[in-house]
């Protein structure tokens, strides 16, 4: 992972360029979990929520809908290409208790215990310390509220993913899951291992198994281009980010890949009334 700003940077970069097919409708996987997330979170009109590594906002949108014209949503990214998608929806829904906010979960500058519900959705494990993030955002709940942190369970997106990383591997070993800080938690008993060592109180993780479908072997390329696997495409030269194109798509295409695993891991936690 590197050192702390170097993981910042690494991600920001990243997810940045990944914005340009981030809300493409074959990556509706980020709104379906976005809203899974919020949903188990059952928030109350009026309520106050911040929601960190918000991206374009799956679970903020949801979740300042649940909140309404009382409540108050604040997202933060590090990616101001991916808030800036977030600040659009939020705009165009009328959402005006949405708030977007550049910035890093570790040094966001807000009181201890300002929210009733915090939020972070396949993200925690861009933090290289994880433990000192969970710190971070369980300070941030008030007392009897609640943190949900979402991540990707086992096999994700499997059988392409393997694909995928073996296809750069051929062309680029030096790339060969250069950037998946996602497979550091797949499992809830790491999850809930991770909470409590960050400090959180009673921590439930569940893991939910399911698919993301592909209409077409294209949807997986753009799967690619609109998430974290755009930290190892990028860096190539076109022909071999050509070349593992190719790959991926002969493969799906030739195999009749109709859809990839996608797991995913909820975990919730209230926090004991004062």
């Amino acid at each position: 992972m590197g050192t702390p700003d170097e993981a910042k940077r690494r991600a920001a970069t990243t997810y940045n360029a990944a914005a340009d097919y981030f809300d493409d409708p074959a990556n509706s996987f980020w709104d379906r979990f976005g809203r899974r997330t919020v949903a188990r979170l059952d928030l109350a009109p009026g309520a106050r929520v911040l929601d960190v590594c918000s991206g374009s906002g799956a679970s903020a949108i949801p979740a300042a809908e649940a909140v309404g014209p009382a409540g108050q949503v604040l997202a933060v990214d590090l990616a101001e290409e991916l808030l800036a998608l977030g600040r659009a929806k939020a705009e165009k829904r009328g959402l005006k208790q949405m708030t977007c906010r550049q910035g890093d979960l570790l040094d966001l500058g807000l009181p201890e215990g300002g929210f009733d519900a915090v939020i972070c959705v396949f993200g925690i494990f861009f933090i290289p310390d994880m433990p000192a993030a969970v710190r971070a955002l369980w300070w941030q709940v008030r007392p009897g509220g609640t943190l949900a942190v979402t991540t990707w369970g086992p096999r994700i997106f499997d059988p392409m993913n393997a694909v995928f990383w073996n296809s750069v591997r051929e062309v680029r070993p030096d790339l060969y899951k250069g950037f998946n800080p996602w497979d550091r938690i797949t499992e809830p008993e790491a999850v809930r291992a991770l909470l409590a060592e960050g400090g959180v109180s009673a921590p439930e993780a569940t893991l939910e198994n399911g698919t993301h479908p592909l209409r077409a072997p294209e949807d997986w390329w753009t799967l690619v281009l609109g998430s974290g696997y755009r930290g190892a495409v990028d860096p190539m030269s076109p022909d071999d980010r050509e070349r593992v194109r190719r790959a991926n798509l002969n493969f799906a295409r030739e195999n009749g890949v109709a859809a990839v695993e996608a797991n995913v891991i909820y975990a919730l936690a209230r926090k004991p009334a004062a």
